[in-house]
């Protein structure tokens, strides 16, 4: 079994490796069109044939039972009252149950730890942090994808403007600070430091679950970087952009070394994405315990595989011990 300095230790060498391979490779203008078009179509290339792959064998997996999972009472009787997002009867419960479960974590909001107290009394408590630091990772990434989208459009969007103007509120000399930049920052630094620091978080941790958050770290800083220290050409790197989203791919000399950093991490990571337990993200619309109604009080759920039996019924048990459970004194539904 790999020890816990190993399991940071070899991502942190592959995270390093990525980062040193443009500084020292890119050395003319055939490694330039290497790095920013024949890199970024083999991760485009593995991210959907990896994705399609999970999720055509997610889709194909069999689900012959109601396995909802539930917190709540279900719908039964008309005058007992259900709890219709903990426990959804119907397709739209269903529905605004995954709608708060995708957006805002609701069931890691309700997440609990359990902790021993004076080595005795077992104590549970609320898990809020891990809570609200997911939340912020996921939206503010959601927020600086959006806000990427103006690199190829031209003119660009209307509400991707309004989305930058909203998330740049603070502007030093003349770089803007984006809050999702600072936020998103934060958010990886306690998700790495929990792993790191929590012993129990430390003992589960895999070599995959360090090489994914120092994957989107270097992304992040490597982008935090190009804005306020290693100046690129933004114009170069938008005209690139569009020249690949329509087939038609040209290299502009001199972009800056920092962008292909930062494209050589973003590529490792949509490249890895689908192969990770990053793929989450769709995984939760396949999953059963969150996508199915409980519903087995109104429905009867039949295993379509069961295979037939000859069941013996109690009619049939009766009129075969009928006298003996007589002579016992068993109570019988028919005296003869």
């Amino acid at each position: 079994m790999m020890n816990n300095a190993a399991k940071i230790l070899y991502p942190l060498a592959a995270v390093t490796i990525l980062v040193l391979l443009p500084l020292l490779t890119l050395t003319g203008p055939g490694a330039e069109f290497a790095f920013a078009v024949i890199i970024p179509c083999l991760a485009l290339a593995a991210f959907f044939a990896g994705f399609i792959y999970r999720v055509v064998r997610w889709a194909q997996s069999p689900v012959p039972f109601n396995i909802t999972t539930v917190a709540g009472q279900e719908k039964s009787l008309p005058w007992i009252k259900d709890a219709k997002v903990e426990s959804p009867g119907s397709n739209w419960a269903v529905a605004w149950r995954m709608f708060l479960e995708i957006f805002f974590f609701r069931s890691l909001f309700r997440n609990s730890r359990a902790d021993l107290v004076a080595g005795q009394r077992l104590v549970y408590g609320g898990s809020r942090w891990l809570w609200l630091g997911g939340l912020a990772f996921h939206w503010s990434l959601i927020i600086i994808l959006f806000r990427h989208l103006r690199f190829f459009t031209e003119p660009v969007f209307l509400p991707v403007t309004w989305l930058t103007s909203l998330d740049s509120l603070f502007q030093f000399s003349l770089s803007t600070l984006f809050l999702s930049d600072f936020i998103i920052l934060m958010a990886l630094t306690y998700l790495f430091l929990r792993r790191v620091v929590s012993p129990q978080i430390k003992y589960i941790s895999l070599a995959s679950d360090y090489l994914a958050l120092l994957l989107i770290l270097g992304v992040a800083i490597s982008g935090v970087l190009m804005r306020w220290v290693f100046k690129v050409d933004v114009d170069a790197v938008k005209r690139l952009a569009i020249s690949m989203i329509t087939f038609r791919p040209a290299v502009s000399p001199n972009i800056g070394l920092a962008f292909y950093i930062h494209l050589m991490l973003a590529c490792t990571l949509i490249a890895y994405f689908p192969f990770s337990k990053m793929m989450h993200a769709p995984g939760i619309l396949f999953s059963p315990t969150r996508n199915m109604k409980n519903d087995s009080r109104s429905v009867r759920h039949v295993n379509p595989w069961n295979h037939p039996v000859r069941v013996h019924t109690y009619e049939e048990y009766e009129d075969e011990f009928r006298k003996p459970m007589i002579a016992a004194g068993l109570p019988v539904e028919k005296k003869e």
